[in-house]
């Protein structure tokens, strides 16, 4: 069994295009647990196993190629599906005084903290993962309105490449369908009657 150990190139750039027009090309799709390791057991479309083994920090992204067999005519290609990211764009902020700054972000963290969303802060955007109905989300962010904050939907695989490995794990390690937002919360056990017996006094 080949293990892969490196990342060949990405199916989207050019190049790599016009190489795969007349392969076959296999594909391995990974949810975004399995696309924050850099080593896995990736299983393809066609029923096929291999074990991936990159150097640390590594991640796949969307489209990489992970084996390219031209002999054979054959390639791997790798197909991620992770949640949307609300972006909030604080760059309207920049013309207001600081006072207002640190205001506006005060009841923004307030917000995003109240509803236990992990974020991440990349210069003046911040990263919310989909944790729970997009129709919330904008709930609570149009409920608060916030002057001069600008956000939006967008897709997972467009936000990784402005992202370092562990931020990545942040935004995507605990959203989806695992989350503690998901999940239903479990039965509470039923409670027995407790019965005191008192003991009988003779006079």
């Amino acid at each position: 069994m080949v293990v892969i150990e490196e990342i060949i190139g990405n199916s989207r750039s050019p190049e790599w295009k016009k190489r795969l027009e007349n392969m076959e090309v296999d594909v391995v799709r990974l949810d975004q647990w399995t696309a924050q390791k850099s080593r896995f057991l990736a299983r393809s479309e066609h029923g096929e196993e291999y074990p991936v083994a990159l150097k640390r920090h590594v991640q796949v992204a969307d489209g990489d190629i992970l084996l390219y067999r031209p002999d054979e005519g054959k390639a791997l290609v790798v197909s991620l599906s992770l949640s949307p990211v609300l972006v909030m764009n604080l760059s309207a902020l920049k013309k207001k005084g600081v006072e207002e700054v640190i205001r506006v972000a005060a009841e923004l963290g307030h917000a995003i903290g109240n509803q236990h969303w992990p974020a991440v802060v990349k210069g003046m955007n911040i990263y919310v993962p989909l944790t729970v109905d997009k129709k919330v989300m904008l709930s609570v962010m149009q409920t608060h309105h916030l002057e001069g904050v600008e956000y939006d939907f967008h897709q997972g695989s467009e936000i990784i490449p402005y992202l370092a490995p562990h931020e990545v794990r942040r935004l995507f390690g605990g959203a989806g369908r695992e989350s503690h937002s998901h999940a239903p919360s479990a039965p509470e056990p039923k409670r027995q009657p407790v019965r005191v017996r008192y003991p009988h006094h003779h006079l």
